[in-house]
Parts: structure tokens; sequence; C-alpha cells
């Protein structure tokens, strides 16, 4: 079972996503929570599998708490929700941990894909959308470093994480450089490994922050 622990200082909105995720086979919602801190300590007690958190609440907002439970609880993974597609807090939240971003109008289809996701270890934002959100705030807020950024990496691991920053899937990625899929994925593998992010929406975000991609590439 994927345990899941609901955050939003909704109740309605709690109610909805618990029916939704509960119907499936494979969830059970273990506890709800109406703000940060109250996840933060739920997430410690019950170390829940994947925290759908709701980023605008009162006494401590979702940014904030998922840094927390990523930092210390990281076999628990966060899944961000944010009422505006574009919205600045959802890149916080991702440098901070989260493993995915989902609208909160999305389908019922939709959010149970997203938490299953995320579950994995992958992360559940669209790529385009992604790339959207980086590019419109993350280059504007950080100056750009020298051209020898991220020199750790090999020059096909460089272009790897570009062509991921780009909304690339790794089959996408494989036939753009006519290498296997395999031989992209062992890529990632080692790029992560070199730069210390955790999923594919932390790589996005250090490609911009690098400038390695400028936003409307």
């Amino acid at each position: 079972m994927i345990r899941v622990l609901l955050v939003d200082d909704q109740a309605l909105v709690r109610t909805g996503f618990k029916l939704m995720l509960n119907a499936q086979p494979d969830i059970e919602v273990v506890a709800e929570a109406a703000d940060g801190q109250e996840a933060l300590a739920w997430s410690r007690e019950l170390k829940p599998d994947v925290v759908l958190m709701d980023l605008h609440m009162p006494v401590m907002d979702g940014v904030t708490a998922t840094g927390l439970i990523s930092a210390e609880l990281p076999g628990t993974r966060v899944l961000a929700l944010s009422t505006f597609d574009l919205d600045e807090n959802v890149v916080a939240a991702l440098r901070a941990g989260a493993g995915g971003f989902l609208p909160k109008d999305i389908s019922p289809e939709e959010l149970v894909e997203g938490v299953r996701v995320v579950h994995r270890g992958e992360s559940a934002v669209a790529p385009r959308l992604l790339t959207r959100l980086i590019g419109t705030f993350v280059r504007a807020s950080r100056p750009r470093p020298a051209p020898a950024a991220l020199p750790e990496l090999t020059d096909r691991e460089r272009e790897v994480l570009v062509l991921i920053a780009k909304g690339r899937s790794n089959t996408e990625i494989a036939d753009r450089l006519n290498v296997s899929p395999s031989t992209i994925k062992n890529h990632v593998t080692s790029l992560f490994g070199k730069t210390g992010v955790r999923d594919r929406a932390q790589a996005v975000i250090l490609a911009y922050e690098a400038g390695l991609v400028s936003p409307g590439e």
C-alpha cells in the first residue's frame, strides 16, 4: 500500500482527495493535516510514503514543510499542490525537495497517477509545464554562472541534462543522440549522483541555475 498524508487547510478539499485516493486498491490515506506544522508532526510519527502538500497554508506554509520533511525523512516523497499553474512557490517547493507538482483542479485519475509516480521516485510534473515554471521564476532571480558550470559532468552528461531541461523524455533523448534508452538511463543516474539532485524536477532547476538553458529556448 502507498501510505499518504493529506495536507490542506480546507477540510472540504481534504475530504475530496481522501475519497479519490481511498477508492484505489493500492493507496491508503493514513492522516490529514491542516497546516505545515501538523504535516511535519504527522510525517515524523507515521513516515508516510507520500505527502500531498498544499503550498498556501497558515502557521507553516507548504514550502517550509516540504524542505523539513525532505531533509529529515528521505523515504517520504512530497507531491506539491497549488491553485495556480504558474506559481513561484511551486519552484521553491521543487527546490526544497518536492517530487512533483499538480494543480488542484486535476482529475481523480491524474491525482492517483501523480501519487503513484512520485512514490516510484519519478517526477510528477508535465515536462513542458515544468520548463515553463522554471523558465519563469528561476533565471529571473539568479545570475548566470560561468560557462564552466557543473565541471564534474562529462560533455555527454551535460548534453543529456540540457535535453532533460527542455522537457525531453529518456526515449526522446535516446532518439536525439542515436543511442539506446538504457544508455541514457545510465547517463541520467550518473549525473544525478554527481550533482546530488533527487529527480528530473530538480535536474531542470539545476540546468537553469547553471546557465545551461535559458527561458524561451
